[in-house]
């Protein structure tokens, strides 16, 4: 098991996690409940992820990569809109980073990354993203 791949998936969460955050305070003034829904959804099931990955990098006696001070959150966010563009693409993101997270583990490691991406698939699909054979598989997308 790579605590390497375990790292890459969890820095990928605190970024989720924090721009998700920023994006819940704008969905909640844009009046659009649904995206609402989706954001905030979105936000809980990464954090959770990122406990789990957490606690999974310390049972192997590796210290977690700690969040990043801040990260890059878009200008622009007064539309539903452009807070779903925002939110499908940062969930497009964590869904290449589970996908990597499959070729990368086995066992019941394997069986959680899958169980992110299908969620990260299909929140993804919520935001009005383009259904992929191979969800964040990159160059097999569209095969």
């Amino acid at each position: 098991m790579s605590v390497a791949a375990l790292q890459t998936a969890l820095a990928g969460e605190h970024a989720a996690v924090f721009v998700l955050g920023a994006l819940a305070g704008r969905a909640s003034l844009s009046g659009d409940p649904e995206l609402l829904a989706t954001v905030s959804e979105g936000y809980v099931d990464h954090r959770l992820r990122r406990d789990q990955l957490t606690a999974a990098i310390r049972d192997l006696g590796a210290e977690p990569v700690a969040a990043d001070a801040s990260y890059v959150v878009p200008a622009g966010l007064d539309r539903p809109g452009r807070i779903a563009r925002v939110a499908r693409a940062t969930e497009q993101a964590c869904a290449e980073t589970y996908s990597w997270l499959v070729a990368n583990t086995v066992d019941d490691l394997r069986q959680w990354a899958i169980r992110a991406l299908n969620e990260t698939a299909v929140r993804v699909l919520t935001l009005r993203g383009t259904p992929e054979i191979f969800p964040g598989a990159g160059e097999y997308a569209d095969r």
